[in-house]
């Protein structure tokens, strides 16, 4: 249930997102999410692609600083109220949501929320005691490990 993905540290300088994008392409890695965040000089791109383990050997080879994070991605109902639904026994069970993004376009009146928390394992806990349907690396044709 646990998504691996990459988080890659760019300057804010012109160009920087799009060398990153076209080395990830060039070496045929697929973009399946992704969010950018900007902090001062710097942003941080969050990925979800199709190789983890590529994607951030190339990164590093480019020299952009890059990890790799624990992110779960939770398959909701596109229709308002939806996502405090989700967010409410995470609450009550005391668990923070350290950032999310959204993805649309996966399936008819559904979207996709891709959260990292305080406590992944106790936020799948809780989502799967709830009834929440997570998404798996498959659904995304991703591969799920990293070299």
């Amino acid at each position: 249930m646990k998504l691996k993905q990459i988080s890659i540290f760019l300057e804010n300088s012109p160009g920087r997102l799009y060398e990153t994008t076209r080395a990830l392409g060039e070496a045929g890695i697929n973009l399946r999410a992704l969010t950018l965040s900007e902090a001062a000089d710097y942003g941080v791109l969050r990925l979800l692609v199709s190789n983890v383990g590529k994607a951030r050997q190339i990164m590093m080879e480019k020299q952009f600083p890059a990890r790799v994070d624990e992110v779960v991605a939770v398959e909701i109902k596109d229709q308002a109220g939806s996502l405090a639904e989700v967010l409410q026994p995470l609450m009550q069970e005391n668990i923070s949501v350290r950032y999310m993004y959204a993805f649309s376009g996966f399936a008819d009146n559904r979207a996709v929320m891709i959260f990292s928390f305080s406590d992944i394992d106790r936020a799948i806990e809780v989502l799967q005691k709830t009834g929440q349907h997570l998404l798996t690396a498959k659904a995304f044709d991703m591969l799920d490990s990293v070299d």
